[in-house]
């Protein structure tokens, strides 16, 4: 049985909108697109990477697909282009039935990601909040990997919004990383449910 990672670059108050680039998400007026350059650095870079290759087959949202589907295809002597286009590729979509992305097939519901699990080891999603959300939703999520950035941006799209969140508990999978730029890599998996009221004896 293999695993569902979600790789989510975001900042300290929870925003993970358009990180890569000005225009990649300009939803609701988002004006911060390309917030995550600024902290940049060769070991963050090597992480990121290191994660990538990890990986034997993409998740996707529609948003996050559109945005992916428009950029990796058409870059040439990039590593990381190479392993995206050659990985099995899934989008969750219920309007997107014949993807363009060479070796993209299309899930119409969420319910048809648990079967994934059966055909490969270790799938990621990156980015996706909505598809994130809902994938929490039915603890379909084994593990987070969040890149934490030392900015706060006071609006954009956050991963739990007022009312979205799930009752769940993680832990840690592996030790924090800190970066030079003050990035830090948390990575977390599941660990049940909160637990709450734990009585810490009287003095």
């Amino acid at each position: 049985m293999g695993i569902l990672s979600v790789d989510l670059f975001i900042t300290l108050d929870g925003v993970y909108q358009g990180p890569g680039g000005p225009d990649e998400d300009r939803e609701g007026g988002f004006e911060f697109g390309g917030w995550q350059a600024a902290y940049s650095d060769e070991e963050t870079g090597q992480a990121i990477v290191a994660g990538i290759n990890r990986m034997d087959a993409l998740l996707l949202g529609r948003k996050t697909y559109d945005i992916f589907a428009g950029y990796w295809p058409n870059r040439t002597d990039d590593p990381i282009a190479d392993t995206f286009n050659a990985l099995p590729k899934f989008v969750v979509s219920r309007s997107l039935t014949d993807p363009g992305w060479a070796g993209t097939t299309a899930l119409s519901e969420v319910a048809e990601v648990a079967a994934l699990k059966d055909r490969f080891e270790d799938i990621h999603v990156i980015g996706s909040g909505e598809l994130v959300r809902s994938l929490l939703k039915v603890d379909a999520v084994d593990r987070l990997n969040l890149f934490l950035y030392p900015i706060t941006l006071g609006a954009g799209k956050k991963l739990f919004p007022d009312g979205a969140g799930v009752p769940a508990a993680f832990r840690f999978a592996q030790p924090p990383q800190g970066f030079p730029t003050g990035a830090v890599a948390l990575a977390y998996e599941r660990a049940g449910v909160p637990v709450t009221g734990i009585d810490i004896g009287e003095g």
